[in-house]
């Protein structure tokens, strides 16, 4: 019984798994059936591909091979055209070969006859037309060279007449003749007599203490200072107008108000010296070189006050330096502080170019300062723009109409040197001191003296003037070499 039961239970539980075999069967097989057909659908897909490419290759191929075949034709066109002109080269080059051996010929033929007419080798006639040609260059080459150097000279001349008008056109500034003397006025003709004092006592002590001379003559209410040195003759001023507004005039007196009166024009030389820095834009001073400069305010030079020549320079130098693109600030330093040794000549021997360029290098300006200093008359070869500029500038303030003055008995007995100077020279026919004696014009008889005897001439009188006379400005000598050739037809 126990058997039985198990094996019917078996059964019942065979059946369904079987059929979920079958059914899993049938699906494989769908599977299979579906992929099959896929695979043939790409096969046919791949043959037709593989055809289509096949014949796109066969075209392609097609097409290159009658282009190749047109190619080979084209080159094979371009052998036969190059063997054709290699042909014709070959005729041409045997021809010149043919030409150049007759040109040969001929000219060794007609070297022969030239040798047999002329008597010279041909190495001698070839030495010769080679120095021919080379005299020829030279003669050329010197020409174009003196064009050239005029053509720049005149163009450089231009343009520096151009910026000095420009710079000089922008400058105004007021110009005021200094002199030795200095007017005092007096409230009234007895006052004279207090001035000179019991048996001369206090003019004898003002003269002493100030170092001035007062000279008290027939001037109505007026008395006259006179010193060289306008510094100590302003001190003096001051000193009498402070004595004559207190009334109390006496030895002891005089020279207490003349310390009091040094220390002011010590202070007034040092605002002056501040003025001049602020008005010419500078900065970094030393003080004792503003101190200096300020006592140049009085300070003359050939009737020109020293500090506004300075100041005037300054600007002309800064203007110039804008104009040809230079850095103005050491340049106006520089034309500030040229003439700064005529404050220190009375203190130190030498010019007042070297005792103020070893001032100035001593209290801290540059080299380049120093040096445009120590050039700016011409004591020191000018090697840099500065120094060039400040020789410009003062050549502009000095010498420009109004600005000094000489005496006549100076003027005359220099005018008078001038034309002994140019006379002293073999070949010299006339002599003439013109523009106020601002140029000399020296003519030369043109039999004596040939162009390069002209040069010389003027170089050696412009030293020997540069060497013995002073002068403010510059002198210009000119020298003229003229000849003239006159026939009379009758």
């Amino acid at each position: 019984m126990r058997i039985s039961a198990g094996t019917g239970t078996a059964d019942s539980l065979l059946v369904p798994i079987v059929g979920a075999a079958a059914a899993v069967l049938l699906v494989l097989a769908a599977l299979a059936v579906l992929t099959v057909r896929r695979l043939r659908a790409a096969q046919r897909e791949a043959v037709a591909e593989a055809e289509r490419s096949r014949r796109w290759a066969e075209e392609q191929t097609g097409r290159q091979r009658d282009e190749l075949a047109r190619r080979e034709e084209s080159v094979a066109e371009e052998l036969r055209r190059l063997r054709q002109r290699e042909d014709e080269l070959a005729e041409r080059s045997a021809e010149l070969e043919r030409s150049r051996g007759e040109v040969e010929a001929l000219a060794a033929r007609r070297a022969a006859a030239l040798e047999r007419a002329a008597g010279l080798s041909a190495e001698q006639a070839h030495a010769q037309l080679l120095r021919e040609a080379e005299e020829s260059a030279r003669r050329e080459a010197a020409v174009t060279v003196r064009e050239i150097e005029r053509g720049a000279k005149e163009e450089g001349e231009q343009r520096a007449r151009e910026i000095l008008a420009g710079a000089i056109q922008r400058l105004a500034s007021e110009q005021t003749a200094e002199t030795a003397v200095t007017l005092f006025r007096l409230p009234g003709e007895e006052m004279k007599g207090r001035i000179i004092g019991r048996e001369g006592r206090n003019i004898r002590a003002f003269e002493a203490v100030t170092g001035v001379n007062l000279i008290v003559d027939d001037t109505p209410a007026a008395v006259q200072l006179s010193c060289f040195d306008p510094v100590r003759r302003e001190a003096a001023r001051l000193t009498l107008e402070q004595l004559v507004e207190d009334g109390r005039i006496q030895p002891s007196r005089i020279e207490h108000v003349h310390e009091r009166s040094r220390a002011e024009v010590e202070q007034r030389c040092v605002r002056a010296g501040e003025d001049a820095l602020v008005d010419a834009r500078i900065g970094g001073t030393h003080p004792d070189l503003v101190r200096t400069l300020g006592s140049l305010r009085y300070r003359a030079s050939y009737g020109q006050n020293v500090l506004g020549h300075l100041l005037e320079s300054a600007h002309l130098a800064g203007m110039m330096a804008a104009e040809l693109g230079v850095d103005p600030e050491p340049v106006r330093r520089a034309a500030l502080l040229h003439d700064i040794g005529k404050a220190l000549t009375h203190e130190a021997e030498g010019s007042h170019a070297a005792v103020g360029a070893d001032f100035a290098r001593r209290h801290g300006e540059s080299p380049e300062v120093v040096h445009a200093i120590a050039a700016h008359h011409g004591e020191v070869e000018p090697r840099t723009v500065t120094a060039v500029l400040t020789q410009a500038a003062d050549a502009c303030s000095g010498g420009r109409p109004g600005a000094r003055k000489e005496s006549m008995e100076l003027y005359v007995r220099r005018l008078a040197r001038l034309e002994e100077i140019a006379r002293s020279h073999a070949g010299v026919a006339e002599v003439y001191a013109m523009q106020a004696g601002r140029e000399v014009r020296v003519m030369v008889r043109p039999d004596a003296v040939d162009d390069l005897g002209a040069e010389l001439i003027a170089r050696e009188v412009a030293r020997q003037v540069s060497a013995e006379l002073t002068y403010p400005g510059q002198i210009r000598v000119t020298v003229v070499r003229e000849s003239r050739a006159t026939a009379v037809a009758g």
